[in-house]
């Protein structure tokens, strides 16, 4: 099916446009009452991840309702750890928690790579609802956590300001975690693999833990399972975010991927400078920007804009959007990047 808007893909395969594509991570949900009203309906966060239809309605809401330029089907990263056999719980105000962790090699025994066809079908099923009743008026974005991620939250437990239970076992039991981090990645790349057939445009690999490793621990233990992923999709694009990697960006320069997202900690002049054309580049604007009125809003966003330059670029925020973020400075930050970045053109 031809996109009625594929300002995303054209900027992702290097072609000039005629303004700046823009979309948020976390669109899907949290700031809009009318997810909040499909979640009142549900028994928890888990439930409406596995219910397609209800899935597809919200991955759908930010399109109508924010305008963005692509939808990201909403799902969780932590699916991947349940359909191995961990199972999770989201607790309000708390975030994810496991009953179990794996702390052991009889831990990892108990665990299997995830069965795509029926753990984890769910997705897939979203997948094709949501393209149906997107009917081609903006891309689809698939995604799911880095190997490192899903691993810090299996061992961890829960979140954690210093994940020291997985970062614990790099230097304790080195062979354990790479053990873990295989089953992982194979999991992970079954998982986008559905996802593309399925129908997604795009895949984005969120590493929400990157910045807690050094840069050799990095290298070793996240950035080159990230690569095994980016080497087997070779259907559609793939974007990288690593939150925090400020010291691994160099060894990003040849992951086979399309784009990287930066956060808003990273310095934009710098990314550009390492990367050249060589990638589109993601970002990054600091979601707390949103706290703020709309002059301060439309002023960082412009500034943000040139920083990146007219094109290569894919507007978004440095992170998730916040929870508490009024919907309306959402739709101050959007409707700038269009109206200030067509202007860039001219």
């Amino acid at each position: 099916m031809q996109l009625k808007n594929d300002l995303l893909l054209r900027t992702i395969r290097g072609e000039k446009t005629e303004r700046t594509p823009v979309w948020l991570m976390r669109q899907a949900g949290r700031i809009l009452p009318e997810y909040r009203a499909v979640r009142e309906k549900m028994k928890g966060f888990v439930e409406l991840v596995k219910d397609p239809e209800r899935a597809a309605e919200v991955t759908i809401q930010p399109v109508d309702i924010l305008e963005v330029d692509a939808a990201i089907i909403f799902s969780d990263i932590l699916v991947i750890p349940e359909a191995m056999g961990l199972p999770y719980e989201m607790v309000e105000k708390k975030g994810p928690y496991f009953p179990k962790t794996v702390r052991s090699a009889s831990d990892i025994d108990r665990l299997k790579v995830a069965d795509i066809s029926g753990d984890l079908a769910y997705t897939p099923e979203a997948i094709k609802v949501t393209k149906r009743e997107l009917n081609g008026r903006v891309p689809l974005i698939g995604f799911a956590g880095a190997p490192w991620t899903i691993f810090a939250y299996m061992v961890e437990g829960a979140g954690s300001k210093t994940f020291s239970q997985p970062r614990a076992m790099l230097y304790k039991e080195p062979a354990l975690a790479h053990r873990l981090l295989d089953m992982i990645t194979e999991s992970t790349i079954a998982y986008l693999k559905a996802q593309i057939e399925a129908g997604v445009n795009l895949v984005q690999v969120f590493d929400s833990w990157a910045g807690i490793l050094s840069t050799e621990q990095y290298k070793e233990f996240s950035l080159s399972y990230i690569s095994k992923i980016c080497d087997a999709i070779t259907e559609v694009p793939v974007t990288v975010f690593a939150k925090g990697a400020f010291t691994s960006m160099p060894a990003m320069q040849d992951l086979k991927c399309d784009t990287l997202g930066l956060d808003w900690n990273m310095d934009v002049l710098a990314m550009r400078e390492l990367f050249g054309d060589r990638k589109v580049l993601q970002g990054n604007l600091d979601p707390a920007t949103l706290y703020a009125d709309n002059a301060v809003i439309e002023k960082e966003t412009r500034r943000m804009l040139d920083e990146f330059g007219p094109y290569g670029h894919i507007a978004n925020l440095g992170h998730g959007v916040y929870p508490d973020i009024n919907p309306d400075k959402v739709k101050c930050f959007i409707q700038t990047v269009k109206e200030y970045s067509a202007g860039m053109r001219s």
